[in-house]
């Protein structure tokens, strides 16, 4: 027993200057991950990286018509482009929420088999060419397609080259999005709570509105946003599938596509709009993606 309370005591009197060192280490970057010295083959081509991205922003910035801004954001061809770009983003928004919500709550907590398919086809959209998900738009909702021929037979609905297309396809290729922020914040919620309300008394539905929603309301808000401003940049899917008339489909970046052509000025205003509001989002969605140092 002495050895024993003799080793420990030289224990702890080592682990004392260790634990000192440690926190050294740390307070130094060391096992932190953040190292004070960069090897110059790696910084070179880091800051080539930097340069290559940042310089066609500063490019827009620099070249923008600062004295005349307001002229031409106020000029009725963008002002219609910039009305009909929040609406339909909103309402993209909007539509994505009632259906991608419980789409995500399906994902996260059922089980059904071809649960793993299901997640990659609700994902496809993130990885498919906009064109070619406006194309498969026109086949399915089109006058002619495997839907849309019913919708115009049955209800006089038709879709294409609507403001309404505009808005279906955003919600197509904005839904994702929202589906895996949901779902991943759903994946970190505790799902003893519901059950916790659901012995209680409370049905599924009761605890997913009472119980669900409030927890996980911010990866809501956070993939609202991100859905959001992807509906806001859309362009292959829209211009496919809903054409580009202006006032009516012509949302923002189909006028950058137009104005570039015949007014330099007024897409690089319409393009200094879409910068800040990509900015925006990035700034209000910082603390989700960047853990705090």
């Amino acid at each position: 027993m002495p050895s024993d309370a003799s080793d420990a005591a030289a224990e702890t009197l080592e682990s004392g200057p260790r634990r000192r060192r440690v926190r050294k280490g740390v307070s130094r970057g060391v096992g932190t991950g953040v190292t004070r010295g960069v090897p110059l083959p790696l910084l070179l081509p880091a800051l080539l990286g930097l340069a290559f991205l940042l310089l066609p922003l500063i490019a827009l910035l620099v070249r923008a018509p600062w004295s005349a801004l307001s002229t031409q954001l106020t000029s009725t061809e963008v002002w219609q482009a910039l009305r009909l770009s929040l609406l339909c983003a909103t309402a993209a928004t909007a539509a994505s929420l009632v259906i991608g919500v419980p789409l995500a709550w399906l994902l996260a907590r059922t089980d059904f088999p071809g649960r793993g398919l299901v997640r990659a086809l609700v994902t496809l959209p993130l990885v498919l060419p906009p064109v070619v998900g406006g194309v498969a738009l026109l086949l399915a909702l089109g006058r002619n397609g495997i839907v849309g021929q019913w919708l115009d037979a049955w209800f006089g609905i038709t879709l294409p080259f609507t403001t309404t297309g505009v808005i279906v396809a955003e919600t197509f290729v904005a839904m994702p999005f929202l589906v895996i922020s949901v779902e991943g914040t759903l994946r970190a919620a505790d799902p003893r709570y519901e059950e916790a309300a659901t012995t209680l008394g409370a049905s599924r539905f009761t605890a997913f509105r009472r119980v669900t929603l409030p927890l996980i309301a911010p990866g809501i808000a956070a993939g609202a946003v991100l859905a959001w401003a992807r509906a806001l940049g859309e362009f292959g899917a829209t211009i496919t599938f809903a054409g580009n008339f202006p006032g009516r489909t012509q949302t923002m970046p189909l006028a950058v596509y137009l104005a570039l052509q015949n007014n330099p000025e007024a897409a690089i205003a319409l393009s200094l709009v879409l910068l800040a509001v990509s900015i925006t989002v990035l700034a209000a969605l910082r603390e989700r993606w960047v853990s705090p140092a």
